[in-house]
């Protein structure tokens, strides 16, 4: 009786393994390989979230159309971070939701290692402060959605923006620095 339910279980294994991948769900990249480079190279928490929103500001650039107006910033960013992002106004949505998604995924890796990390709410204010800069950019183009994959993307970016204004108001108030005395 053991081996027949062993022969069962392999047979049940094997033959999930040999099903047809969902082909038509591939998903793309959110990050250019030069933005996944910057990414690698940003170590420390504060850093790695100033990378995830210049790469989502990037997409905004794109839905927006000011690229004209940033020319002079993009000539100087180029070397670093290559030519802008391409994509369907629901595939750029989509991949700034991943990007934060992926801001948010990384401080809670901080988070769970070192929750008295004093990055952990340097680095979510930043958060936070851009995608309320994001959003009221975002929400210019809630008149032109149109397709079932608009949607879906705006509501995964609304989820994520839900998230980190939601951690960000949970934050003590900012200790603000004393500097030096003038005399």
């Amino acid at each position: 009786m053991k081996l027949l339910t062993t022969v069962l279980l392999l047979v049940v294994v094997l033959a999930g393994s040999f099903s047809t991948p969902r082909a038509a769900t591939v998903q793309r990249d959110h990050l250019t390989v030069l933005e996944v480079d910057r990414v690698k190279e940003a170590q420390i928490l504060d850093k790695r979230i100033d990378v995830f929103i210049k790469a989502a500001e990037r997409r905004l650039m794109v839905l927006t159309n000011t690229q004209a107006a940033n020319a002079k910033q993009l000539k100087k960013d180029s070397e670093l971070w290559g030519d802008l992002p391409t994509g369907s106004r629901a595939e750029l949505v989509g991949d700034i939701a991943r990007i934060l998604d992926e801001a948010i995924t990384n401080i809670d890796d901080v988070s769970s290692r070192d929750d008295r990390n004093p990055l952990i709410p340097k680095a979510l204010r930043k958060l936070a402060q851009a995608v309320n800069n994001i959003m009221a950019q975002v929400t210019t183009l809630k008149d032109q959605i149109k397709s079932e994959s608009e949607i879906a993307s705006m509501e995964m970016l609304y989820e994520d923006v839900q998230q980190i204004l939601e951690a960000a108001k949970k934050l003590p108030p900012e200790v603000e620095k004393k500097g030096k005395a003038k005399n």
